[in-house]
């Protein structure tokens, strides 16, 4: 499969504080799932798709990170590194690395597993009808939105609104799969050298002033590993033979 025109960034500088029981010397997403790192499932499924170019924003315990995938020449992969001097936030370390935006790129979560084709949330941003969209937000439906905060969208998938976790009963929704495709501009809207979170700031901030944000249902499922649960789910996932899975 040739190699897609598309860097991928990975948040990958989690503390994995609610894992520290477990795994209290590693970071997130080096926690060892079906005999590997979770990362490494992370880039597996990417590679698979053609995506070779990866930048890893990490900071607590990188050099663990780093010495495992090094370059990424063993995978015939490109692997580049940005280290946060402190914790920054899921959109703080995006703005750290800002010198590898060069084009629309993928950003994913470092601490959750999406089973979906990402290539179909590229050509998704790129079908969005603002030629002006800053960026496009993975969104998957489950049966209880209430539990992570649902997506509001219009009917041409242009964000309307963020809403809250609530006591609201349960009801199914769209929620954020914590995969993105952004352009370059939207580095803009985050403040340098402090944290900063994408989900409760920047992109609030972004709706507030009328940027153009678009989301994008996605086939998949997916599981946060960052409790104790979501890691136990992802093991029973993962450690099934390739055929038993989606």
């Amino acid at each position: 499969m040739s190699a897609l025109p598309c860097r991928v960034f990975i948040l990958a500088g989690g503390l994995g504080t609610r894992l520290r029981g477990l795994f209290p010397d590693q970071p997130k997403a080096m926690v060892p799932i079906a005999g590997r790192p979770f990362l490494w499932h992370q880039v597996a499924l990417l590679a698979s798709q053609g995506f070779r170019d990866f930048v890893f924003c990490v900071g607590y315990r990188a050099d663990q990170i780093v010495e495992y995938f090094g370059d990424g020449a063993a995978w015939n992969l490109h692997i580049a590194y940005s280290r946060e001097p402190q914790p920054l936030g899921t959109a703080g370390a995006l703005r750290q690395a800002a010198s590898f935006f060069t084009g629309s790129a993928l950003v994913l979560n470092g601490d959750t597993y999406l089973d979906t084709d990402f290539r179909d949330l590229l050509a998704k941003h790129r079908a969005s009808s603002a030629p002006a969209a800053l960026g496009t937000i993975g969104l998957v439906q489950v049966a209880d939105c209430s539990r992570y905060g649902e997506v509001l969208l219009a009917p041409d998938r242009r964000l309307r609104q963020f809403a809250e976790k609530t006591a609201a009963p349960p009801h199914a929704g769209l929620v954020n799969a914590g995969a993105y495709v952004f352009e370059p501009a939207i580095l803009q809207a985050i403040a340098p050298g402090r944290a900063v979170s994408l989900e409760h700031e920047t992109f609030p901030a972004l709706l507030s002033t009328g940027a153009a944000l678009y989301g994008a249902p996605l086939d998949g499922t997916f599981i946060d590993i960052g409790t104790p649960e979501g890691y136990a789910a992802l093991e029973q996932q993962l450690s099934r033979p390739a055929s038993g899975r989606r």
